[in-house]
């Protein structure tokens, strides 16, 4: 008996310490989000490994590449921006489907065509990823449907395996995708090119699928302007009985904030609190730092450098590249937990900061072998910083502001990372791709030490929101 207890004290540690517990009590509309990101990062994996080499195979040369994928960030900075403002008044499921059909007709567009234009306005409306990691619209969508679903104390174990899935789904579909291409180019008539259009087919599978998916979310994903409720069920425990019992007199001032809300239509930037605002001043200063680093090196560039100076079969390469995303999830695995023991900040500075110094180094051996730990050592920590700083972000913010404010955070590193590849492709285009590798490590390393010089005193962020909270009743700030 005391062995069974020990064993079942043991599971429910582990269960409370990596955050299955919390995920256990969240309902269906938590599980579609984070499944529906799994597929979409499995499909921009699948993109990202044979990207820069689907145009090199049509004739395009460096610096159109880089160029390519500089426009693509940049036109995708419009198409967030829209989307992300309006995705509380249009409706949050609505914002998700027109993404998920966009998704599978850019796909369809990829597999059909050759025309630069053509593909280059398919990656901006169907947000192809350049790094195999999230763009567009979706995931500040996502992010703050998920802070309205989970109460504040459980953002971070669920932040933490959104993350984790999506992670192991940029593995998957860069395994997937490698056997794919293998298997179709030694089938008769198979070339290259018609393997590389074949995963855009799968990727406009997925996007059809994720579409339905979206169709099975719930109303309780919408904004309500109310507190972020512990899971579905509690949700509708608690508002069944007030419904029932509303007088006419509370359902007219129940239907007044229904009306203003219709009103704001437009999201505004200047809504944001003037507290919410100082932080994300300077959050977004140093994302642009980190963000331009990540840019230099999207997933699809590192592939295309490996395939460079390697000359891997693609069954190979994917696999190396999947396994190097697969042990990310280890790393990520603990990131809740770090996070607590050292606090938010500190925990994403202390795995990121390696990460940094690992992609400056990326170039300097000659073999195979230590270029591969040098990827795995950089992707079991280059990731451990996503859920500590979405969880951050969720609790400087007003539940109204989030989905405006984590919308513009992802705008503005998307916009940072923009010039990136355009500047890799002029250096790889001359020789020096090399070059690429050392400047973006420096860049992020230079991030991570001044979020630490700024955010490293700010201990329990989570108390800023209640504070946040008062000046919506008349209380002074």
């Amino acid at each position: 008996m005391s062995v069974k207890n020990s064993v079942l004290k043991g599971a429910r540690w582990l269960g409370q310490e990596f955050g299955l517990a919390t995920m256990r009590k969240t309902g269906r509309d938590v599980y579609l989000i984070i499944f529906a990101r799994y597929l979409r990062l499995f499909a921009y994996g699948a993109a990202a490994l044979i990207l820069a080499l689907f145009f090199q195979e049509q004739g395009f040369s460096d610096e159109q590449i880089g160029l390519f994928m500089t426009l693509t960030l940049l036109g995708d900075v419009v198409i967030s921006l829209l989307l992300t403002l309006v995705a509380d008044a249009l409706g949050r499921r609505r914002i998700l489907l027109l993404g998920a059909v966009s998704m599978a007709v850019s796909g369809a567009v990829f597999a059909t065509t050759i025309n630069y234009v053509a593909l280059l306005l398919a990656a901006i409306v169907g947000v192809i990823s350049p790094s195999g990691n999230e763009i567009g619209p979706f995931r500040a969508v996502e992010e703050s449907t998920l802070a309205q679903l989970v109460a504040e104390t459980e953002r971070s174990d669920v932040y933490t395996w959104y993350v984790v899935l999506a992670v192991m789904g940029t593995s998957t579909g860069l395994a997937v995708g490698g056997v794919v291409i293998d298997r179709l180019q030694a089938l008769e008539g198979w070339t290259v090119l018609d393997a590389y259009r074949a995963i855009f087919w799968i990727y406009t599978g997925v996007g059809c699928v994720k579409a339905v998916m979206t169709l099975f979310m719930s109303q309780q994903c919408e904004h309500e302007g109310g507190k972020p409720k512990r899971n579905a069920a509690a949700e509708a425990a608690e508002t069944q009985p007030l419904l029932e019992e509303t007088s006419d007199a509370q359902e007219q001032d129940v239907a007044k904030p229904e009306k203003k809300k219709k009103k704001r239509f437009w999201h505004s930037i200047s809504t944001i609190s003037k507290p919410t605002r100082m932080v994300l001043l300077k959050l977004c200063s140093l994302f642009f730092l980190d963000s331009l680093g990540s840019g230099m090196v999207p997933f699809s560039l590192i592939n295309y450098y490996m395939d460079r100076k390697f000359n891997l079969p693609k069954g190979k390469l994917g696999g190396i590249m999947s396994a190097t995303w697969f042990v990310s999830t280890t790393g990520n695995v603990f990131a809740s937990s770090l996070a607590k023991r050292l606090g938010l900040i500190q925990a994403m500075v202390v795995t990121h900061l390696p990460a940094s110094l690992f992609l400056a180094l990326l170039p300097v051996p000659s073999g195979l072998a230590a270029t591969i730990c040098l990827l795995v050592a950089r992707s079991v920590l280059s990731s451990m910083d996503q859920a500590p700083r979405s969880a951050f972000l969720s609790i400087v913010v007003l539940p109204e502001e989030r989905t405006a404010v984590m919308g513009v955070v992802n705008i503005l590193k998307t916009l940072s990372q923009s010039s990136g590849p355009t500047v890799t492709g002029i250096l790889a285009g001359h020789n020096h791709f090399w070059v690429a590798f050392v400047a973006a490590g420096s860049l992020k390393a230079t991030y991570d030490l001044l979020l630490l010089v700024f955010f490293g005193g700010r201990v329990q962020p989570r108390k800023r929101e209640p504070e946040q909270v008062q000046p919506e009743v008349g209380d002074a700030p």
